[in-house]
């Protein structure tokens, strides 16, 4: 699932953020928002950056992933390409975890200051193209050898 925030100027960047927190804990999570809430200073100034523009917050659960982008600047005023409904599920069902993108340089204290916080909000580098769900399906299929000859003959 997608979802698409307007962010600054609309709103500023903890407002996003708390946003984010409410479509992700409508299904009624009192301990996620306040494990999400925690990180909101943390969070607020890496959307703030404008991380969020291109690498997507995920987040993910037992159910469907959700992928948060952000709109900033004009876009966040005039474009009509947000999405900032509800889910369909609850996202912090089971193992929730959520992943922010960060810029590199800004990588190693966000991570820490995190880690601090919480082990279900963790940071990747945002110019890494690698997914958290494609190198999982990258290590999964490590092992995966086809057997041409035994396929074909």
């Amino acid at each position: 699932m997608r979802r698409t925030i307007r962010s600054t100027p609309y709103r500023d960047a903890r407002e996003t953020w708390e946003l984010i927190i409410t479509i992700l804990t409508a299904g009624g999570a009192p301990e996620a928002r306040t494990e999400m809430s925690s990180v909101t200073g943390i969070v607020a100034s890496i959307i703030a950056d404008h991380c969020p523009q291109n690498a997507p917050i995920i987040a993910t659960c037992e159910g469907p992933r959700t992928r948060f982008y952000c709109l900033y600047d004009d876009d966040a005023l005039e474009a009509d390409t947000y999405n900032e409904s509800g889910l369909s599920h609850d996202a912090t069902k089971g193992d929730w975890r959520v992943s922010i993108p960060c810029q590199d340089e800004d990588l190693t204290w966000v991570q820490a200051a995190l880690k601090e916080k919480t082990s279900r909000i963790t940071a990747r580098n945002e110019a890494d193209d690698v997914t958290p769900e494609k190198s999982e399906k990258a290590e999964a299929s490590e092992g995966l050898v086809l057997n041409l000859k035994g396929l074909l003959g």
